[in-house]
C-alpha cells in the first residue's frame, strides 16, 4: 500500500470523531442531580436518559461495524455522525423524559464511530503506521471522558443546560463535515446479505441484558422485571447463537469469535472497561464527598473534572507507549502490561485514597494501564481476523468495553448505595463501600490478567470461512 494514500489529516479527523463521541457519555453527568427538575419527571423515569445511551451503544456498535465491512466504513461513518448530531438537537429542544431519552439514545447510537475509525486505518494507512495510530485512535476515548466532565460541569454552572446540546450538535456536525471532506471511502468490503434476523435477535438479548444490568439497583435484583429480562437473555442468546452457526452470512461470524485470540482478548477487554468506568465513579465520589466523610476531599464537580482530567490524556500518551511495546514485543505483552499497572493502581487505592495526591496518582497510574491495554487490543483483534471483518470484528471489541463499563455502573453503584453513612444531612457511601469498590476493581484487573494469559503467544491470522463471502472481498491495490 503507498504511503501517500492516506491524505493528510485523517488520523487527526477520525480521533477528533472517537473524542466527540466519547465526550457525550459523561456530558449528562453535570445533570444527573437536576434531571428528574428539569424533565418534570420522577427519578426512576428521569435517569433513562443515561441508560438510554449505554442501550444503545452496545446494541448499534456491533451492528454498525457489520454494516460498515458490507456497505463501506466511511459511509456508516458519516450516518453514525448524522444520528450524534440529530440526538444532539433533539435533546437541545428537549423539556420532557420521551424527548430526552430519544435524544441521549440517538447519541449512544454513534458509538460504533471508534470501531469504525480503527478499521478505516488499518485499510488505509501502511503497515508501519497502522500500530501508533490505532493506539492514538483507540485512546481516543480517555481524551474524551478526561474533556467531558469538566467541560460539561463548568458549562452547565455558566449557561442554561440546553447549551450542553447546542454544543454538542455544533462539534458533531463539524466532524460529520471533516469526515466526509478528509476521510476517503474504504475499497475493502464484504457485499453481502444483512442478517436482520441475527441484528434482531442480537438486539433483543443485548436490551434484555444491559436494561437488567443498568436498571437492577432501581428496580431491585430481585424483581419480577429484572428476573424476566434475565429469563429472556438467557433463552434468546443461544438461539441467536444457533442462528449465526447456521446462516451462511452471519452478523457476528462466531467461529471467528470463538478463537483464541479473539476471544480471550475481549473477555480481557470486559475486564478493563470495568476498571476504566470504575476510575469515573469511585473517584468522583472521594473528591466530591465532604472531609466530614472521613474519606472525601470536598470539590465541585468542575475542580472534581480538572483533578482528573490529567488521568485522560496520561491515557492517550501510554497508548503510543502500548504501540511501541507492541512492535516491539508483541501485542499479548503490551496488554498484560498494561493490565499489570491497572492492578498497581487499584492495590495502592485499596491503602490510600482518602488524600488529593494519593487520588490523583491512582488515577493516572489506572488511566495509563487502560492506555496502554486499550492500544493492544485492536492490534490482537485485527491481527487474527481476515481483512474483511475488521469493522464487525472490532464493534464486537467495542460491546465487550461496553459491557464491562455497563457492568461496573451496575455493580459499583450498588456496593456505594449498600454501606451508607449520614453526613450533614446527607447520605453518602461509608469508607467501607469505597474501600470495597476498589478492592472489586482489583479482581475485575486480575480477571482481565487471567484472560490476557491465555491469549496465545503466537497465533496465526484466521482464514475467511465463508469462501464466497472471500471471494467477495475487494481489497486495495498495493
Amino acid at each position: 500500500m503507498s504511503e501517500t494514500r492516506a491524505p493528510k489529516g485523517l488520523l487527526l479527523v477520525l480521533c477528533a470523531t472517537g473524542i466527540v463521541v466519547t465526550i457525550m457519555h459523561t456530558l449528562i453527568v453535570p445533570l444527573v442531580p437536576v434531571l428528574p427538575e428539569i424533565l418534570h419527571s420522577d427519578a426512576g423515569n428521569a435517569y433513562w436518559a443515561l441508560t438510554a445511551t449505554l442501550l444503545a451503544a452496545a446494541v448499534v456498535t456491533p451492528i454498525a461495524g457489520r454494516l460498515g465491512d458490507m456497505f463501506g466504513k466511511k459511509l456508516v461513518l458519516v450516518g453514525c455522525l448524522v444520528v450524534l448530531t440529530l440526538g444532539s438537537t433533539i435533546c437541545a429542544f428537549a423539556d420532557s423524559v420521551p424527548v430526552m431519552v430519544t435524544g441521549r439514545a440517538f447519541q449512544g447510537a454513534a458509538s460504533g464511530a471508534v470501531a469504525l475509525g480503527i478499521s478505516i486505518l488499518r485499510d488505509e494507512l501502511p503497515p508501519q503506521k497502522v500500530g501508533a495510530a490505532i493506539a492514538m485512535m483507540s485512546s481516543s476515548m480517555g481524551l474524551g471522558g478526561a474533556f467531558g466532565m469538566p467541560i460539561a460541569a463548568a458549562v452547565a454552572d455558566q449557561f442554561d443546560w440546553h447549551a450542553l446540546f447546542w454544543g454538542s450538535a455544533a462539534l458533531s456536525l463539524i466532524c460529520l463535515v471533516l469526515v466526509i471532506w478528509l476521510v476517503p471511502e474504504s475499497p475493502v468490503r464484504t457485499p453481502g446479505r444483512f442478517d436482520y434476523v441475527g441484528s434482531l435477535g442480537l438486539v433483543v438479548a443485548l436490551t434484555a441484558t444491559m436494561v437488567a444490568i443498568t436498571r437492577g439497583d432501581h428496580w431491585g435484583w430481585a424483581s419480577t422485571e429484572v428476573l424476566s429480562l434475565v429469563a429472556v437473555a438467557v433463552i434468546v442468546f443461544p438461539l441467536w447463537g444457533w442462528h449465526q452457526m447456521r446462516v451462511a452470512e452471519p452478523l457476528v461470524d462466531l467461529r471467528t469469535s470463538a478463537h483464541p485470540q479473539v476471544l480471550f482478548t475481549n473477555l480481557a477487554s470486559v475486564g478493563v472497561g470495568f476498571a476504566l468506568y470504575g476510575t469515573s465513579l469511585l473517584f468522583s465520589q472521594i473528591l466530591m464527598s465532604p472531609k466530614a466523610s472521613g474519606y472525601g476531599v470536598g470539590m465541585t464537580m468542575i475542580e472534581a473534572g480538572m483533578v482528573l482530567a490529567p488521568g485522560g490524556f496520561a491515557m492517550f500518551f501510554a497508548a503510543q507507549i502500548g504501540a511501541r511495546i507492541s512492535a516491539a514485543r508483541g501485542a499479548r505483552v503490551s496488554l498484560l502490561w498494561g493490565i499489570a499497572v491497572i492492578l498497581g493502581g487499584y492495590l495502592l487505592g485499596v491503602f490510600a485514597h482518602d488524600q488529593l495526591w494519593q487520588v490523583m496518582a491512582i488515577n493516572i497510574l489506572v488511566s495509563i494501564g487502560i492506555g496502554i491495554a486499550f492500544a493492544a487490543t485492536p492490534a490482537l483483534i485485527m491481527a487474527a481476523v481476515p481483512i474483511s471483518e475488521t469493522a464487525a470484528a472490532n464493534g464486537l471489541n467495542s460491546l465487550m468495553r461496553s459491557l464491562g463499563t455497563t457492568s461496573s455502573s451496575a455493580v459499583l453503584s450498588a456496593v456505594l448505595a449498600g454501606s451508607t453513612v449520614l453526613v450533614a444531612g446527607y447520605t453518602m457511601p461509608s469508607s467501607e463501600a469505597i474501600e470495597t469498590a476498589m478492592i472489586i476493581g482489583f479482581v475485575a484487573a486480575l480477571i482481565a490478567m487471567f484472560f490476557g494469559f491465555l491469549v496465545p503467544r503466537q497465533s496465526p491470522p484466521i482464514a475467511a470461512h465463508s469462501p464466497a463471502a472471500a471471494d467477495k472481498v475487494t481489497a486495495p491495490a498495493s
